[in-house]
């Protein structure tokens, strides 16, 4: 793939990072941050199939992180919170999909063949056993992170989509 969509990633990881934080130590946040970034990657691939789908959002960007930080109350915590150039890069479609992948493990098994269709996957062993496969400490780690109830405000933003997506429908960016 010429196109980066390492941007979306990472900034759609801190999001959901910082939104859902690792409740232990250093091991625990890089677990978290492991599963988070596994989720997000599926997601960002599912949602950017193509070099040239890529090559769009990173021309016009994802659209930020506003709407998810209303519906998680993080817009409240301070009068005026300091302007962080990453948040621009969230998107909310990809951390909607993480969400309903770190909660629903059916998904993330669906999800994860499904990029074997795709041009991401061309060539690249794929291992998301962090994200499909969980052990226990994974979920210790990631508590917050994979909670349903916790999650289920952004994870049902989108989660009809996905559902669709992976059932067949061709993405279509006016439903989502």
């Amino acid at each position: 793939m010429s196109a980066d969509i390492s941007p979306v990633i990472a900034s759609t990881v801190q999001w959901l990072l910082r939104s859902y934080p690792a409740t232990g130590g250093v091991l625990d946040t890089a677990l978290a941050e492991a599963q988070a970034h596994q989720a997000a990657t599926v997601s960002a691939w599912l949602r950017y199939p193509t070099a040239a789908d890529v090559a769009v959002v990173s021309l016009v960007g994802p659209g930020g992180s506003a709407r998810l930080d209303w519906i998680t109350g993080a817009d409240t915590s301070a009068p005026d919170p300091p302007e962080e150039p990453w948040r621009s890069w969230v998107d909310e479609v990809v951390a909607s999909w993480a969400a309903c992948l770190l909660t629903t493990p059916e998904l993330a098994e669906e999800a994860v063949a499904a990029l074997a269709r795709g041009e991401h996957a061309a060539g690249v062993s794929l291992d998301f056993r962090r994200l499909t496969r969980p052990d226990d400490r994974d979920r210790r780690a990631s508590a917050l992170l994979r909670h349903p109830d916790l999650l289920g405000p952004v994870a049902d933003l989108h989660r009809a989509a996905l559902v669709r997506h992976l059932q067949g429908d061709p993405l279509d960016v006016d439903r989502v």
